[in-house]
């Protein structure tokens, strides 16, 4: 009796040690995609494109599986002045080639459109509040923001990054710098010195419409991974740049780009 009633306590506590576990993911990962104007339509697509075809890659989902739970939670949204919405991807459990088809399948049928303004603290702020309902315990936590151009609506970038930094969270960056700006060409420096931080963190910039695709998957098998090649830029950039680049005169007020006031 007492051999059968110890075998019956083990497997309760078997059982209960699979359900306390059935959460546990390797990464809880945040894709936070800039669709400000700034990037013109091809340049939207290909970045669209380039995201969809990294989760169907056969290179991500080995580093999806080459963690110790061999499965990852993931959750993607779009933004430029405000975060839109409509375009987040709900969290999901990413443990092989159906599930991420079906997350790939999602963000491909999400709405087409670019809008005006760059809130790059409004969309840490965002993705940072998304780990409080993912339902999943990870033994990292990531966002992934990409961009290309300076924080220039809504709270000031680096107190809402440190404050992001500080609650256990790691940003990396994909700054965009295919048609950099005349007035501000060291997008990758600003966003290793202004966006990204936490163990880990790095940018990776693309300067090439034909390295979306690469870049995207690549980030991806990194952060995944929690690998961090020497050729990326370390999150301290050697020359400090000015933070406040895009915020004079306009982070205090209120953003005028929401759809009810127009585009």
């Amino acid at each position: 009796m007492s051999t059968l009633l110890g075998l019956f306590l083990c497997v309760g506590c078997e059982l209960a040690v699979a359900a306390a576990s059935s959460d546990q993911v390797d990464v809880e990962l945040v894709l936070a995609v800039d669709v400000s104007r700034s990037m013109d339509a091809g340049e939207f697509a290909l970045q669209r494109a380039g995201y969809v075809a990294a989760l169907r890659h056969p290179d991500f989902l080995s580093a999806v599986r080459s963690g110790l739970n061999g499965r990852i939670a993931l959750t993607y949204f779009e933004w430029a002045g405000t975060v839109r919405g409509e375009t987040l991807v709900p969290w999901q459990l990413i443990d092989g080639a159906e599930a991420a088809a079906r997350f790939a399948d999602q963000v491909e049928g999400l709405p087409a459109d670019t809008y005006r303004g760059t809130s790059i603290s409004g969309a840490l702020t965002f993705g940072a509040s998304l780990f409080q309902e993912s339902g999943f315990e990870g033994w990292r936590k990531v966002i992934d923001v990409s961009g290309d151009g300076p924080n220039n609506i809504g709270e000031p970038v680096v107190p809402v990054r440190d404050a992001t930094v500080a609650g256990g969270i790691t940003v990396n960056g994909l700054p965009i710098i295919i048609r950099p700006s005349p007035t501000f060409q060291d997008l990758d420096h600003y966003y290793a010195d202004c966006v990204t931080g936490g163990p880990g963190s790095f940018v990776l910039p693309i300067r090439d419409s034909a390295e979306f695709a690469t870049a995207i998957r690549r980030k991806l098998i990194l952060e995944v991974s929690g690998l961090q090649p020497a050729e990326v830029i370390p999150v301290q950039a050697r020359e400090p740049v000015d933070c406040g680049i895009g915020e004079r005169d306009r982070r205090f007020y209120s953003d005028p780009y929401l759809p009810e006031l127009g585009r």
